[in-house]
């Protein structure tokens, strides 16, 4: 859901491979774009529990965008690195040349090749990276973020020569492949979907827009759990019967002309007051679309305040409802190279949510610094709301297989292509 917004940034990754650079101890490597930190003359000696740090060499690949893209390549960096200096152990990170499996996979053969034992990829982009690398590399630790069953088996599936049918409950992976040396993490996409949509009831709007990118279970999730979010906090102001969602897919993780066209309708002639863009660079349309009428819009993935407002308009984001890919990648480290507990993730796909009341704790949250908190939805609401969605009071289904039911008016207008 967010591979095309390197491409919307093109000119800001460039500049930031510049700014890579400074008086800290790096070492660039121009032909993989890597940027090493923790050289010899300061790499740890220290020896935690079972683990020799000096052993350990931590690498990142993105998917085929930049450090710098604002979304799951620079979060990811920017958390693993934090984790890497703080124990003085080796990292890097590798670009790949292009948008590709075999593109990514040869990035891993560089880092494997260049002596890194643990390789952190962040996004759905690298499931066939690791069907065609962990059986290779089975000394290798691999931690895989946001790659799901299905990203995985469609290359598996695929390379045994049979037709992948989209439907991951209908295979077993053990029949295709051994991920034993791999950790991915996925998840709850309907819990942040629905803090956003109770977020933008309580901040007073009434009528909201979800435009999804395709119609697949982890965009569904988002979608359904928004429609959730709406309907709670319409339900508790005691105003379903003034609220209205309207929810369609672009059917592509693009923006274009045809959608800006579609959200033209939506801010004008409907009076759409925020549309939650849920599919990598679909944002672009109802962005466009919402600074012709000063309307607002509701990210996801990651904090896109810095991308929608920079580009867009100051102010325009809403909130966005991220995945917490910065505490993912920092408490799966420590727990593997630190408190030895490979055996606890190898071989795993786990789906993460809330573990805390503190909201920058979960895997799933709005972002603290640019949410628009008002009045009438205040931090401490948004901790409440955390709360009662940790301890069960409130409840929020994963089901995708039907529109929620609500009490709030619902559009379902379907596939805009």
């Amino acid at each position: 859901m967010k591979k095309l917004l390197a491409l919307v940034l093109a000119a800001v990754m460039v500049l930031g491979l510049v700014a890579c650079g400074g008086d800290t101890a790096t070492e660039t490597t121009a032909a993989t774009g890597s940027t090493e930190t923790g050289t010899e003359a300061n790499v740890s000696t220290e020896t935690v529990g079972e683990v020799d740090l000096s052993n350990v060499k931590v690498a990142m690949i993105t998917d085929y965008g930049d450090i710098t893209d604002q979304s799951f390549n620079q979060t990811t960096y920017e958390a693993t690195k934090e984790y890497c200096d703080s124990k003085n152990i080796r990292f890097t990170y590798y670009k790949p040349a292009g948008d590709s499996t075999p593109e990514r996979v040869a990035m891993v053969d560089a880092a494997v090749a260049d002596g890194y034992n643990i390789i952190v990829m962040p996004g759905y982009a690298f499931g066939g990276t690791i069907v065609e690398t962990c059986e290779t590399y089975p000394d290798v630790k691999f931690i895989a973020l946001d790659v799901g069953l299905g990203d995985i088996l469609e290359t598996a599936v695929t390379n045994a020569g049979e037709e992948y049918n989209y439907n991951p409950d209908d295979y077993k992976l053990e029949d295709y492949i051994d991920i034993s040396n791999v950790y991915c993490a996925v998840y709850q996409e309907e819990l942040s979907g629905y803090m956003a949509g109770y977020a933008a009831v309580k901040m007073g709007y009434k009528h909201m827009g979800f435009l999804g990118g395709m119609a697949v279970p982890a965009v569904m999730r988002f979608g359904y759990g928004f429609i959730q979010g709406v309907d709670a906090a319409a339900a508790e102001l005691n105003i379903a019967d003034q609220v209205t969602v309207e929810y369609a897919y672009g059917n592509q993780f693009h923006g274009d002309a045809d959608i800006t066209a579609a959200m033209d309708t939506w801010y004008g002639e409907k009076k759409v007051e925020v549309i939650f863009a849920c599919g990598g660079g679909i944002f672009t349309s109802a962005a466009e679309a919402a600074a012709k009428v000063n309307g607002k819009v509701i990210g996801v993935d990651t904090d896109q305040a810095a991308v929608i407002d920079g580009i867009y308009g100051e102010g325009m984001t809403v909130t966005s409802a991220m995945k917490g890919l910065s505490p993912a990648v920092k408490d799966a480290l420590t727990d593997i190279i630190e408190n030895n507990k490979w055996a606890d993730y190898a071989g795993k796909i786990v789906t993460l949510g809330l573990v805390n009341e503190d909201p920058t704790a979960n895997y799933v949250q709005l972002p603290m610094e640019s949410t628009q908190w008002s009045d009438s939805f205040t931090q401490d609401d948004y901790k409440a709301l955390v709360a009662g969605m940790l301890n069960g009071t409130i409840k929020v289904s994963n089901a995708t297989d039907a529109m929620p039911q609500t009490a709030v008016t619902v559009n379902d207008l379907g596939n805009l292509k």
